[in-house]
C-alpha cells in the first residue's frame, strides 16, 4: 500500500513537471503605452552680431561747402571717404571770422568731436594754430591739417605732435600748368593773378604760375622781359564784404587795362565770371580757375583749365590709419601722379584743360606737362627775389624749403611781396 502511494505520488510529480513545460504560458506585464515625442521646439534664431560703427571723422571748411572750389574740393573728398570706405562725415563749413564771429576753429572742432568725430580735419592755413592748440589738448582725437607744416622735421616750427599730421599737394606744378596755359592764350602778354592773403603758400604758388607762364611764353619765342604778370592781393581766401577788396572788381580792373588773362589764387572762380561779360561785350578775355575740377563750369567758354586739389586718396589712407592703428604723425607734400595726373585714386594734383584753350595750345601744354613728368624743374637758378636779391645761382635747384618759405616775389612780378 504504502508502494503503492509513493508510486503516486511520483506520477503526480511528474505529471505537474510535464504541465510546467507544456502548459499556458505565465502572465507578462502590460506594454506601457509608447508616448508621444515631444514636439520640437524651435532653436532660438541665430542673432546677428551688430554691425560695426562707422568711423567718424570731422571736417573744418574754411568757405562753403559747395563754394565751386577751394572748400567743396574737401567736401567732395570726405564724400569719397564716405563711399571708399564706409566712413560717416560730420562738418562745419563758413568757418572764418565773418561767418562764425567770437569762435575760434579749435572750439569748433570740439563740436564735431562731440557729435562722434575720432579724427578732425582742419582745412585751411589759417587755421594752422588752432590745429595745434586743438590737438595739444585732444591727444585722442587725430588731426589733420590742411596744409601747415607743424610736424616737418626739416621745416622752420617743427614740433612732435603724435596725434597730427599735415597733408598737401604741391600745388606748384598745377600752378605752373596754368601760367603756362594762360601765356599760351594771352594775345597782350600782360596776365593778372587775383591773390588772396599774403603768406608763404599764396607766394609760392603765384611765383610758380609766373615761373610756368614765363616758361612757356619764352619757349614760343617771346622776350620773357615782355611778359608782364601782376599780383594783386584782396586780403583773404575768398571776399568779405567790408573786410577784403572785391575780387570782382580786380577782376574787372585786370581785364579793362589789357589783361586778358586771370590767373585765380582765390577760393572761387569769380574771375571767370568778369571775363565771361567782357567776352560777351566783345573784348576777348580769359581766366584759370584753381582748386576744384569742376570749377571751370561757372563760366566754360572762357576758361582755360584749372588746376585742382585731389584730397580723397591721402585723407582715404589717413582715415584708414587711425582706424586700424597704424598712425603715424607725418609732413605730406604730394606731388602729382605723373602717369596720370587726372587719377582720382592716386593723384593729389591735376589739371582740366577748359573750353577756351585752342587745340593747339593744348598740345603744347601737354608737352610741357609731359616734360615736368620726365624732371623738367622751373625752380632752378638764376632765380632773383623781386627785389632783385639772388634767391637761387645759375644751375642750383631749390631745395624744399626754399620752395615752401618763398620770402618774396620774384623779380619779373609785379604786387606786393607782404602786408603793408
Amino acid at each position: 500500500m504504502r508502494k503503492n502511494l509513493s508510486r503516486l505520488a511520483y506520477i503526480a510529480l511528474a505529471l505537474m513537471f510535464v504541465l510546467a513545460a507544456c502548459g499556458t504560458p505565465a502572465a507578462t506585464e502590460a506594454p506601457v503605452p509608447a508616448t508621444e515625442a515631444p514636439a520640437a521646439t524651435e532653436a532660438p534664431a541665430a542673432t546677428e552680431a551688430p554691425a560695426a560703427e562707422p568711423f567718424v571723422f570731422g571736417m573744418l571748411l574754411v568757405g562753403p561747402y559747395n563754394d565751386n572750389g577751394w572748400s567743396q574740393a574737401h567736401y567732395e573728398a570726405g564724400l569719397y571717404v564716405e563711399e571708399k570706405f564706409g566712413a560717416k562725415m560730420v562738418y562745419l563749413d563758413k568757418v572764418n571770422p565773418a561767418d562764425r564771429p567770437g569762435t575760434t576753429p579749435d572750439q569748433l572742432a570740439e563740436e564735431l568731436v562731440a557729435q562722434g568725430a575720432k579724427l578732425v580735419i582742419f582745412n585751411s592755413d589759417d587755421m594752422k594754430d588752432a590745429s595745434t592748440t586743438f590737438a595739444k589738448a585732444n591727444p585722442d582725437v587725430y588731426v589733420i591739417m590742411a596744409s601747415g607744416d607743424q610736424v616737418w622735421e626739416d621745416g622752420k616750427v617743427y614740433e612732435e605732435i603724435p596725434n597730427l599730421m599735415n597733408i598737401m599737394g604741391r600745388m606748384e606744378y598745377g600752378k605752373m600748368i596754368g601760367g603756362c596755359a594762360a601765356a599760351l592764350s594771352t594775345e597782350t602778354g600782360k596776365i593778372g593773378y587775383l591773390g588772396p592773403l599774403i603768406n608763404d603758400e599764396t607766394r609760392r604758388l603765384a611765383a610758380s604760375a609766373y615761373l610756368g607762364a614765363r616758361h612757356c611764353w619764352e619757349e614760343a619765342g617771346n622776350d620773357p622781359a615782355t611778359l608782364e604778370f601782376k599780383v594783386t592781393w584782396i586780403g583773404f581766401w575768398f571776399h568779405i564784404p567790408g573786410f577784403t577788396t572785391d575780387p570782382v572788381d580786380v577782376s574787372k580792373d585786370f581785364y579793362t587795362t589789357g589783361y586778358d588773362v586771370v590767373i585765380s589764387g582765390i577760393d572761387n572762380p569769380v574771375n571767370l565770371a568778369e571775363a565771361q561779360k567782357l567776352t560777351t561785350e566783345g573784348t576777348q578775355s580769359f581766366g584759370v580757375a584753381y582748386d576744384y575740377v569742376a570749377a571751370c563750369s561757372a563760366a566754360p567758354d572762357v576758361c582755360l583749365g584749372v588746376p585742382y586739389f585731389n584730397w580723397g586718396p591721402d585723407y582715404l589712407a589717413a582715415i584708414q590709419s587711425a582706424s586700424d592703428g597704424s598712425w603715424q604723425s607725418a609732413f605730406l607734400w604730394q606731388s602729382p601722379d605723373w602717369s596720370d595726373i587726372n587719377n582720382h585714386d592716386t593723384s593729389a594734383i591735376g589739371f582740366v584743360k577748359g573750353n577756351a584753350l585752342s587745340a593747339d595750345a593744348g598740345a603744347v601744354l601737354d608737352e610741357f606737362i609731359a616734360d615736368l613728368a620726365g624732371g623738367l624743374n622751373l625752380w632752378s637758378g638764376p632765380i632773383n627775389l623781386q627785389d632783385g636779391t639772388a634767391y637761387l645761382a645759375d644751375g642750383e635747384v631749390a631745395t624744399d624749403q626754399q620752395v615752401w618759405y618763398l620770402p618774396q616775389l620774384l623779380e619779373g612780378m609785379q604786387g606786393l611781396s607782404a602786408s603793408e
